[in-house]
């Protein structure tokens, strides 16, 4: 059963990725990271403030193997493109999560 602090978290990472309509693919590095907040604050019901680029899955809870997979699909619609198996096991911490994105951005 999904509480409804988190349904309330998903309906406005929701209205987030749909008021994000510029292309991704001249992203900054901080435009990067301010998406990637989003996804943990959709995954995670967690300040988007409180990820940094040094943040690792010991500082979130909940960021354990299932969580990783909410992460992931979280980041596939903030970002609108499709993860494969090797970018979300590349994903260990949030600045891998920047490089794999950024890179898969890069592909656009």
């Amino acid at each position: 059963m999904v509480s409804g602090s988190r349904r309330l978290a998903a309906r406005q990472f929701r209205h987030k990725v749909a008021s994000t309509s510029e292309q991704m693919s001249g992203t900054t590095q901080a435009e990067l990271l301010e998406k990637v907040r989003i996804a943990f604050q959709c995954a995670f019901n967690v300040d988007p403030r409180s990820i940094s680029i040094d943040t690792v899955p010991a500082d979130v809870s909940h960021w354990d193997s299932m969580g990783h997979v909410t992460l992931a699909g979280c980041l596939e619609q903030t970002f609108g493109l499709t993860l494969d198996v090797d970018d979300v096991m590349a994903m260990e911490n949030v600045k891998e999560i920047c490089r794999v994105l950024h890179s898969k951005l890069a592909e656009l």
